[in-house]
């Protein structure tokens, strides 16, 4: 390759330099900064010369070079250089390797063209290198032949090629047909060959005809929604991807690709000269791009490969490359995240600007419809803006009015960009003196009381910053993650979530999606009270301290504050603090026993705290993450609340006697059994063997069950299965002879079925057989369904019961999520006065065979095991069991102390 060649490439790349977007913020822009930046792309591209000859030279020393200037170039971006120059250069050097490779194969009829990223000159370390070869419609066949080759040494060298064939009718038939194939060709760059024949595509592509402005607009629009669709229309996903999930990259390529169709440019630039962004939204807006594109430059380098997704085991990493090194992992990460969070919404916000102002220029192309609220606002062809641009600054109550009338006019779209600029224009407005003022308190209450609206308005109110800065702690959660595998959103995109799902409970057309819990919101007089402890949850979510605590001292001043009466602060106050009662009680305590239901109905009261908080905690819990609600965890609700409720009305005024229950349960078993068939001296001859606890454990319906499996037992059968469709989850009834690892070998089994336990009922008679009640759920979290899944559960642990010497072995590794997180096993015991078992609570690790595990370090310390109830919170198992001595009793205190310490060292041990 000539020196003509090298100096022609680093000429054409640096022609881009004094107008080209990724650099108008660079500080280098100045003609000495310049000068120093031309001199550091030529150092970078200079050893091209020393191995590029006349010919093609090994693909292996190609490669070894291309590596060599990554880091090079890495190195660079470690001492601060911008990442937008690097981009350039990689480009630029690709340019002079490709074109040179070109030449030397005799390419010249023929025509090399750069599109998607590399067109852009936006290359990553391990970006695709897309290309379009132009040919001929009269291509030779040993033309084709040098094609192959041609792409067949690229692949050789290590790059990852993406490349099409076609002639100039091929290239327009494929534009004309897909919108992928027209977006490429309007960002093609010439590199190497025939410019003529790249000159007659570019007429070619740049015919109205040919995907109109218009179409082309409407038709990227109709992918972004798809686009977000796909990605849950949220930014805030823990793992999200940089370059698709909304406010990545693509919002940025969208508003690239419709600038250069539309008003054929490729520069950002002209869209600030035309008054489509402001100095400071053009700032905002390369800052934050060249954030991401430093972040996806790290993360190519970390990978060795193309990956856009902040996977957890990148995070860390990421964080220390950008500085945020501190002494708690976790810090760091979410440090980090936040940033990146708080940049990809200020990319989604900027760009749905722009795409406003595109509507209006492209589709809205008639004169404008105008329709007056009031003094201060209109509605523009269906978008609220105000009548003057002085009206935030003169009357800073209408920031709020703004959003009071989004919500009483269900017609208007949203806010006009203007509208928009000056709202986030004006934000400082918000101040003390502004959340002080009557007006605004009451403003700002009347949203929370609308009948409709609720949702986005403050969906809205946060997007545009206003919802932060009238609640100052909510900024603090604005963006921030916590870094597990339980919450997949960020704190205050979970808080929105809650407020959306009480929301949902108040519509009709919702009612399908939980019947219980909407026909109880009927019920609540002011919901006003749930929507503010819904904001309220959360809000002292990363401080140090009990964040429900913290909550509930915030939310105190707030209703304080904006005059709610007593009875409503005490109401939304003990909610915020109590948030997690509910969830902790049902998923974690035996709910069948009395103790428990009168324990939680002596905190929550009355039955309207008790609504609120059912409400309020099933809201939560499908807020935290969609896929772990399901039937089972609704049941436990449900049945919780409805127990509670049942006993509220009861008891409100004396205290039940337990011995007396225990009787009245007794005599409803009796009666039912009766009613099944069963004489009361089978009945007698049957309760003799049991001990009185078991009426407790176990429900009538369940008794006459197990009565009936007892009474007519098939010979040898011990396993019985049956779907619960009311529990949204599968009962096995296991009836055996105890024998030792009993509850190990049966709980390995299940595992080694793809079984996920969720509750383990484990009762003994005084004859020796066990009556063991699990409920599970498959793998997947789906019920057990289909008669031949059910006769392969069954007689598989049927087999396993009959060789209780045959050990089980499971696959116990972890998944990818599952080995980026480390949970220190912790052990608490409680004895409970009254009860003759120890309750022990195991927080650790989730990993596949835990409770078995768990069951053998309990069984070889010679320990019963009563009742197991598991909770698993993402990557963090709480597993809750009831546990005796082997004479039946509570276990002493030196008994619970080598029990802990036996756990806690075979555990960490079983997980390494």
């Amino acid at each position: 390759m000539g020196t003509k060649y090298l100096h022609y490439a680093v000429a054409k790349s640096f022609r881009l330099l004094p107008v080209n977007i990724n650099m108008l913020d660079n500080k280098e822009s100045s003609a000495a900064g310049l000068q120093a930046d031309i001199q550091r792309r030529v150092q970078h591209l200079k050893h091209w010369k020393n191995i590029l000859g006349e010919k093609p030279h090994n693909p292996q020393s190609y490669s070894s070079e291309l590596d060599k200037l990554k880091q090079a170039l890495h190195a660079d971006f470690k001492t601060g250089h911008p990442v937008e120059n690097l981009l350039h250069i990689y480009s630029s050097a690709m340019d002079i390797l490709l074109s040179h490779i070109w030449h030397t194969m005799g390419l010249e009829n023929m025509s090399l063209i750069a599109t998607g990223g590399f067109g852009r000159q936006e290359l990553h370390p391990a970006s695709d290198i897309d290309l379009l070869i132009l040919i001929n419609d009269d291509i030779k066949k040993t033309e084709q032949e040098q094609i192959s080759n041609f792409i067949t040494f690229l692949w050789d060298i290590g790059l990852d090629i993406g490349h099409a064939v076609r002639t100039i009718k091929e290239c327009e038939a494929e534009a004309l047909a897909e919108l992928a194939t027209i977006t490429s060709l309007i960002e093609a760059r010439f590199l190497q060959g025939n410019k003529t024949l790249f000159n007659k595509l570019e007429n070619v592509i740049n015919q109205d005809n040919l995907w109109n402005s218009r179409d082309f607009y409407q038709a990227k629009m109709e992918e972004l929604f798809q686009r977000n669709e796909k990605y849950g229309n949220s930014a805030y996903k823990l793992e999200p991807n940089i370059k698709e999930s909304p406010g990545g990259l693509r919002d940025m390529h969208i508003i690239g690709w419709v600038t250069r169709r539309h008003y054929n440019s490729s520069h950002l630039k002209d869209l600030l000269d035309s008054n489509f962004l402001t100095a400071e939204e053009f700032t905002e807006l390369t800052k934050q791009r060249n954030f991401l594109w430093a972040i996806r430059w790290v993360l190519h380098m970390l990978c060795g490969r193309k990956e856009d997704r902040l996977l957890f085991e990148y995070q860390y990493e990421l964080a220390i490359e950008f500085g945020y090194g501190r002494e708690a992992r976790n810090d760091s990460i979410e440090a980090f995240m936040q940033d990146y969070y708080i940049a990809v919404t200020s990319l989604e916000r900027l760009t749905n600007i722009l795409l406003q102002h595109f509507d209006e220029e492209i589709i809205f192309t008639g004169k404008p419809e105008i329709k007056s609220l009031n003094q201060r606002f209109q509605i523009t062809n269906s978008f609220l803006e105000v009548i003057d641009e002085s009206t935030f600054k003169d009357n800073p109550s209408s920031i709020l009015e703004l959003f009071l009338l989004l919500q009483q006019h269900k017609k208007i779209k949203g806010v006009r960009a203007s509208t928009i600029r000056l709202l986030r224009t004006h934000l400082t407005l918000i101040n003390d003196e502004f959340r002080a003022d009557p007006v605004n308190r009451n403003l700002f209450i009347t949203m929370l009381r609308q009948p409709t609206g609720i949702t986005h308005t403050f969906r809205q109110m946060h997007y545009f910053g206003v919802l932060s800065a009238y609640l100052p702690d909510f900024k603090k959660i604005t963006g921030r993650m916590q870094f597990d595998l339980f919450h997949i959103y960020t704190v205050d995109e979970h808080i929105l979530m809650v407020l959306r799902n009480l929301r949902r409970l108040s519509i009709k057309k919702f009612e399908h999606e939980l019947p219980e819990c909407s026909a109880v919101f009927k019920q609540i007089t002011k919901p006003e009270c749930l929507y503010i402890s819904a904001l309220f949850h959360d809000i002292a979510k990363g401080r140090d301290g009990d964040h429900s605590k913290l909550g509930e001292q915030e939310v105190i001043i707030f209703c304080q504050q904006h005059q709610l009466c007593s009875e409503d602060t005490q109401l939304i106050a003990w909610l915020v603090k109590e948030h997690l009662t509910m969830s902790l009680t049902a998923q974690r305590k035996d709910i069948s026993d009395p103790e428990v239901i009168n324990t939680f109905a002596q905190k929550v009261k009355t039955a309207n705290r008790l609504r609120c908080l059912y409400l309020l905690t099933v809201s939560d819990i499908r807020g935290t993450d969609p896929k772990i609600w399901n039937s089972w965890k609704a049941s436990l609700l449900t049945s919780l609340y409805h127990n509670t409720l049942e006993w509220l009305h009861k008891y409100s005024k004396n205290q039940p006697d337990i011995d007396q229950l225990l009787k009245t349960h007794q005599k409803s078993a009796l009666q039912a059994l009766t009613h099944n068939g069963f004489s009361k001296k089978q009945i007698t001859s049957l309760w003799e063997t049991f001990h009185p606890d078991y009426f407790f454990r176990f429900s009538t319906e369940e008794i006459v069950r197990h009565f009936q499996i007892v009474h007519n037992q098939e010979q040898g059968k011990s396993v019985f299965i049956r779907p619960l469709s009311d529990k949204g989850a599968t009962e096995i009834l296991i009836y055996s002879k105890v024998y030792p690892h009993f509850f190990m070998q049966l709980t390995r089994g299940m595992q080694q079925l793809n079984l996920n336990i969720l509750d383990a009922r484990i009762y003994s008679t005084r004859t020796g057989y066990a009556i063991d009640s699990f409920h599970v759920l498959e793998g997947n979290g789906d019920p057990c369904e289909g008669e031949y899944r059910l006769e392969e559960i069954t007689a598989n642990l049927e087999k396993y019961l009959a060789e209780p010497e045959k050990e089980i072995h499971l696959n116990q590794q972890l998944s990818r999520k599952q080995k980026m997180f480390t949970t220190p096993t912790t052990v608490k015991f409680r004895d409970i006065p009254g009860k003759s078992f120890t309750e022990i609570e195991i927080t650790t690790g989730d990993r596949p065979g835990l409770l078995a595990d768990i069951a053998s370090i309990v069984n070889n310390q010679g320990i019963k095991l009563q009742r197991a109830r598991i909770t698993t919170a993402g990557e963090t198992a709480k597993d809750t069991l009831q546990i005796t001595d082997s004479g039946g009793k509570p276990l002493n205190f030196e008994a619970q102390k080598q029990l802990k310490q036996k756990l806690i060292d075979d555990l960490a041990m079983q997980s390494e």
